[in-house]
């Protein structure tokens, strides 16, 4: 319970420091979004009272405290150029970005776990360096460049295969699943195999540490096969570091993801938080940044209370140090 109460009071404090920093930080960079709305022919008595509707005139700690009151009580704000609600938008465009990075960490997960294991086990040399060679070629294509190629490869139209879309998302959204699904493919393989060659390259230094190790050589003392001790007591082990691994590239994958939407033409966060930057949309912009760091911190903190329940020597270090402490 002090574990995990410090690791909330961290959590808020971040969440209070981040606020600040990300207010402080759109209110440095130039333009106004009044002038945007005003237009270019605009008198400064109309950009002044547009000023004042948008509550811009006002002290900055008093704008700054309306926002909080406003996040507390979960209303993100309306934005200043569409003047519809953050929070409904926000919404319908998460529906096109987590879905994306769900599957892309799937197949990330699908490419990388089997395939670190693969080189853990094999004793063939040029299998190793073809393993080797796989991560390291894989984890340096440029997003951009491995869409485009997946494009020319299996978009409809344009590609060779012609298998999937390559441009848009359903305007009717989720309740047509099979095409919704299919439009996010190419996308999800982007971010997907690039994130797979990473937890690749963790994977066969976080088993192979483990297949080096005391345990492996009990495993086979009790009569089991080198492979059956990698697959079953290895990776076992190694799993709280791969968690942690999976997590940390879920959160990467929040950024990545919004390349790729814009690359794809998918009406996601990225897209959303692109154009609002570029109308000077400051109420939108900030309510946007502000939830997406706020997810990286929670999903810190979630990954922290996972690699501490599944490795017990982190409760026993915490049961000693707090025996010495007292």
């Amino acid at each position: 319970m002090r574990f995990v109460g410090k690791r909330l009071m961290l959590f808020v404090a971040a969440l209070i420091g981040l606020s600040v920093l990300v207010f402080v930080m759109l209110r440095v960079l130039p333009g106004d979004v009044a002038a945007v709305i005003a237009g270019t022919n605009a008198t400064p008595e109309r950009i002044a009272s547009l000023r004042a509707e948008l509550g811009l005139d006002k002290p900055l700690v008093a704008q700054y405290g309306d926002w909080i009151l406003g996040l507390v009580h979960g209303d993100l704000g309306v934005s200043a150029i569409g003047g519809k609600s953050v929070a409904q938008q926000v919404a319908a465009r998460a529906g096109v970005t987590f879905p994306l990075i769900v599957l892309s960490l799937l197949i990330a997960l699908a490419i990388g776990l089997p395939l670190g294991c693969a080189a853990v086990l094999t004793r063939n040399p040029h299998l190793r360096g073809l393993f080797h060679g796989i991560a390291i070629v894989a984890g340096a294509v440029p997003a951009l460049w491995g869409g485009l190629l997946l494009i020319l490869l299996f978009s409809r139209g344009s590609g060779l295969l012609g298998l999937l879309p390559a441009q848009g998302f359903p305007d009717d959204g989720w309740s047509a699943p099979m095409r919704a699904l299919a439009s996010l493919i190419l996308p999800a393989l982007t971010t997907g195999i690039t994130a797979g060659a990473s937890i690749m390259r963790y994977t066969r230094a976080a088993v192979g540490d483990m297949a080096s190790s005391q345990a492996m050589d009990m495993a086979m003392a009790c009569g089991m096969t080198r492979r059956q001790a990698v697959l079953r007591v290895a990776l076992r082990l190694a799993t709280p570091q791969l968690v942690s691994v999976a997590g940390l590239t879920f959160a990467q994958m929040v950024t990545g993801v919004m390349v790729v939407e814009n690359l794809f033409a998918l009406p996601g966060l990225g897209a959303m938080l692109v154009t609002d930057v570029g109308n000077r949309d400051l109420v939108a912009v900030q309510s946007e940044l502000f939830l997406l760091a706020a997810f990286f911190l929670l999903l810190g903190l979630v990954v922290d209370m996972t690699h501490r329940a599944l490795d017990p020597r982190l409760k026993a270090s915490g049961v000693v140090s707090g025996k010495v402490n007292a």
